[in-house]
Formats: structure tokens, C-alpha cells, sequence
């Protein structure tokens, strides 16, 4: 079977290819092949990021943000986009990533979504519209936040959503105070306010399964890259901008964690063996995430599968129109 033209693909309507999975599964990589395989056969492809902390300026070791000669000179969007103290909105993003899609898409080039943000990924392709927000409500669950911390919290959502909680890290303060606000304005799980996945365009979704043992060792690896290449004065920098203050990049993996060294509550080894133990967490519920959904094709990842053999198992996927 010959590759697919992308050119012929759904005229006049270009396919989305999201590129997800895993943290460390290699995706980033695999955006970059797709896009030159993609312009090798007539339809360059642009990367649209799907990470929220990547959204970040300056927060680059910690989540491992591709670099510009990793990008190879392929246009990524959505990257650095916000400052360490503004709030990361999955509504806002959506409208940023249709936007990015349809400016892509109008100049004959082919979006491929990158990123393991499961919610932000079903933001930027499915017909989701987000429940609204009450100020008063969201304040006072920010206030018992601060008060009792991210895991008391979590054990309370447990109790009133079991299912929303699940999907929720118990240090990610920012979303467990969003399932808890949905819940009291809707009266209904946080779960329930997604509706089935539906596709708004012509989509392809991957995901990249590296086998567990590999991607724990890939996750460890990483963590010690990052240390080694400076997280810790990353870091400290970040905090003269305000990075205690940010409510999504204070509290993200890695920076909460070498947040606590600056305050001396803890210690390098301490905070470099708890990142790596909470991004395995955080790497296996994506796992999840991902799983339910019946339309993502997994891409058998094994170490030493190159990222140009798994964007040419991707090709055969798009939909190719049919003749006339």
C-alpha cells in the first residue's frame, strides 16, 4: 500500500494529527519527522503545542520543551506564551489552538497537535464547551486551598466525585479547585460536564506506548538531564519573576518541587527523587487518559524505535479523499 498524498486528503479540509501519549514517550520528536514527511510529500506540517506548561516562558529544562535546533525549522506554535504568574485556561487554549489550526490549515499545511495535556487535547478537537465559572465559588475553594493544601482537598473531591479525582493529581491544587467549583455550580460530577468525544474536523490521533519498564527508565533519565542542566537556577530565576505566585507554573512537577529547596523544606536529592516519582504517577494516569478514548491509534514506541519510523506508520492513517 503506497503512502498517502496529503495533498488530496478531505479537499478543502486538512486533517488534524494529534500526536499524543505518555510524558517522555518521545512525542515532540515525532511531531518534527511528521512535519518533514509530510513535506516530503507535498503538504508541510505545523506543530501546535499541546502542553500546558509549555505555554510557559522560561520554563523550558523542567518540561522538557523542544529546543530550536530540535525544531529543525519547523514552525511550533503556541509555545511561550504566557508568563510564569498568569493562569493556564484549557477554554483559552482552545480558542488559541482553533485559531492556530485554521491559519495552518488556509496556508495548505497540515496541524499536528503535540502534547500529553489530555484535557487540553480534547479542548483543541472535540465539540467541548466548558462549563461556566462563578468568582465567588472558585475564591472560596482557592481560600480552603490555601488553607488545608492540594491533598486535603483531593481527599475531598474523592469523597464527592470519585471519578474526577481519579483523573486528577492530588498536587495539582489548580484543577482539583476546578472539579470542586463544576460540582457545586452544575450540581453534577466534573466528569459528566465532558461530553462524548466527537470530533469537530477531520482528525487522526496517535499515541506513542512505550513499554512500562522503558518509560520509567526514560522518566528517571529525564529528571537527572534536567538536573544536570541547571533546573535548579532555572528555577530560582523563575521565582524573581513571581513563579510562587503562579498557580499553574508554581505548583507544576519539578519547579513546586525545587521551589521547596530554595525554601530549604527540602533537599536536592529529596526534590529530584519525588519529581521522578511523581511524573511516573503522572505518566501512568495518562496512560489512562488516553486509553478510554477509542479513536487514538497506539504506536508500539519500544526503545530504539526512531521518530522517523514511527511518523511513517502515522502516514497511512490520514484519510485520503476518495476519486470523483
Amino acid at each position: 500500500m503506497g503512502q498517502p498524498n496529503t495533498a488530496d486528503a478531505l479537499p478543502g479540509t486538512l486533517p488534524v494529527i494529534a500526536v499524543t501519549g505518555p510524558t517522555a514517550s518521545g512525542k515532540s520528536d515525532v511531531g518534527v519527522a511528521l512535519a518533514h514527511r509530510l513535506a516530503d510529500l507535498g503538504t508541510p506540517g505545523e506543530v501546535v503545542n499541546a502542553d500546558a506548561l509549555q505555554f510557559y516562558r522560561g520554563m523550558d529544562i523542567g518540561t522538557a520543551k523542544i529546543g530550536q535546533a530540535e525544531r529543525q525549522g519547523v514552525p511550533h506554535h503556541l509555545l511561550d506564551v504566557l508568563d510564569v504568574t498568569q493562569t493556564a485556561e484549557v477554554a483559552q487554549f482552545q480558542g488559541w489552538a482553533r485559531a492556530a489550526f485554521d491559519a495552518i490549515t488556509a496556508r495548505g499545511h497540515v496541524p499536528i497537535l503535540v502534547g500529553g495535556s489530555g484535557l487540553y487535547v480534547r479542548a483543541a478537537l472535540d465539540d467541548l464547551r466548558f462549563p461556566g465559572k462563578d468568582p465567588r465559588v472558585r475564591a472560596r475553594w482557592e481560600a480552603e486551598l490555601d488553607r488545608v493544601g492540594p491533598r486535603a482537598l483531593h481527599e475531598r473531591l474523592t469523597r464527592t466525585d470519585p471519578e474526577a479525582a481519579a483523573r486528577i493529581l492530588p498536587t495539582n491544587g489548580r484543577r482539583i479547585v476546578r472539579a470542586l467549583e463544576v460540582g457545586e455550580i452544575t450540581g453534577q460530577p466534573f466528569a459528566a460536564a465532558l461530553p462524548e468525544p466527537a470530533y469537530l474536523r477531520p482528525t487522526v490521533q496517535v499515541a506513542l506506548a512505550v513499554p512500562r519498564e522503558q518509560l520509567v527508565a526514560r522518566i528517571d533519565a529525564r529528571v537527572d538531564r534536567m538536573w544536570a542542566a541547571g533546573l535548579v537556577e532555572e528555577v530560582r530565576h523563575l521565582a524573581s519573576r513571581g513563579l510562587r505566585e503562579g498557580l499553574t507554573a508554581g505548583r507544576a512537577l519539578g519547579y513546586a518541587q525545587v521551589l521547596d529547596v530554595l525554601d530549604g523544606t527540602s533537599t536536592e536529592d529529596e526534590a529530584r527523587e519525588l519529581t521522578a516519582r511523581l511524573t511516573r504517577r503522572f505518566a501512568r494516569k495518562q496512560e489512562s487518559w488516553f486509553r478510554r478514548d477509542p479513536r487514538v491509534h497506539w504506536l508500539p514506541a519500544p526503545d530504539g524505535t526512531t521518530a522517523d519510523e514511527l511518523a511513517r506508520r502515522v502516514l497511512p492513517l490520514l484519510p485520503v479523499a476518495s476519486a470523483a
